[in-house]
C-alpha cells in the first residue's frame, strides 16, 4: 500500500511541477481507494502545504487583491460548511460526492476548447463558495478557484501570483481548522506524511526537469483522463458497497 500510495504521490507532483498546479486533485481520488478519505485529504493537506511553501513564496508579486479579495470571504464560508460535512457526513456520501466533482472536472477539461469566457463579479459567490467546502473536504477547492481566476484575470504573471494566494490562503486556514477537530492528529498520518516526502521531491524534481520538455496541455490532457477513470472507479466503489 505504501509504495502504490508513493507512485500516486510522485506522479501527482510531477504533474504539479510541470504546471504549477493539480497534486491534490489527481491524487485524492486515487488514495481514497488506498486509505480512509479523511486520512488522504489530511496527508495531501500537509504535503501541499510543504510544497506550496516553495512555489507560493517565489510568485508572491502581482497577486490581484482585488479578485483575491472578492473571492475568499466566501470561500471562508465554504470551508466552515466542507468541515461541517467532513465531520457528520458518511463517508460512503462523501465518495460519492467526490466521485461526481472528479468526473464533472475531467469532462469539463476535456471538452472545453479554447479560452475560458469573461466570469462576472458576482460568480464569486458561488464558486468561492463551493470551492472553500470542497477544499475542506477534497483538498480539490484549489481547481475551482482557478477557473474563477481565469475567467477574471488576463496577465498570466498575476494569474500563477493570485491561484498561488488563494490556494496557499486555503491551506493555512485547513490547517486550523483540521487541528482544531484533531484531524491533524490521526493515527500514522505524520509517519505517512514523512515516508511520502521522498516521492514529493522526486515528483516535483522530475517535473522541473521536464518542464521545457513537455507540452502542458498533453499533460493535462492525460490528468483529464486518468480523473475520469478515478472518478468512474470511486462510484463504482460507492454503488457496489451500496
Amino acid at each position: 500500500m505504501v509504495v502504490i500510495a508513493a507512485l500516486v504521490i510522485a506522479g501527482a507532483y510531477l504533474v504539479f511541477g510541470l504546471t504549477g498546479f493539480g497534486s491534490t486533485v489527481i491524487a485524492v481520488p486515487l488514495l481514497a481507494q488506498l486509505l480512509p478519505l479523511k486520512l488522504a485529504v489530511a496527508l495531501m493537506l500537509l504535503l501541499d502545504f510543504s510544497a506550496f511553501l516553495g512555489f507560493g513564496l517565489r510568485v508572491r508579486r502581482g497577486i490581484r487583491l482585488d479578485e483575491t479579495g472578492r473571492l475568499l470571504p466566501t470561500a471562508l464560508l465554504g470551508m466552515a460548511l466542507g468541515m461541517t460535512l467532513l465531520i457528520g457526513v458518511a463517508e460512503s456520501w462523501l465518495l460519492g460526492l467526490l466521485g461526481l466533482f472528479v468526473l464533472g472536472y475531467a469532462a469539463y477539461g476535456l471538452l472545453r476548447r479554447g479560452l475560458p469566457g469573461r466570469l462576472p463579479r458576482w460568480s464569486a459567490l458561488p464558486i468561492g463558495l463551493v470551492g472553500g467546502a470542497f477544499s475542506v473536504l477534497f483538498g480539490t477547492g484549489g481547481v475551482l478557484f482557478a477557473i474563477y481566476n481565469a475567467g477574471r484575470i488576463d496577465d498570466k504573471s498575476e494569474l500563477r501570483a493570485s491561484n498561488a494566494a488563494t490556494i496557499a490562503f486555503s491551506a493555512v486556514v485547513r490547517l486550523v481548522l483540521f487541528g482544531a477537530t484533531g484531524l491533524l492528529a490521526q493515527e500514522g498520518l505524520w509517519l505517512l506524511v514523512a515516508s511520502m516526502l521522498p516521492a514529493l521531491a522526486l515528483g516535483v524534481l522530475l517535473g522541473h526537469r521536464l518542464h521545457a520538455r513537455v507540452p502542458a496541455g498533453a499533460v493535462v490532457r492525460v490528468v483529464h483522463a486518468v480523473l475520469l477513470l478515478a472518478g468512474i472507479s470511486l462510484l463504482v466503489r460507492v454503488l457496489a458497497s451500496a
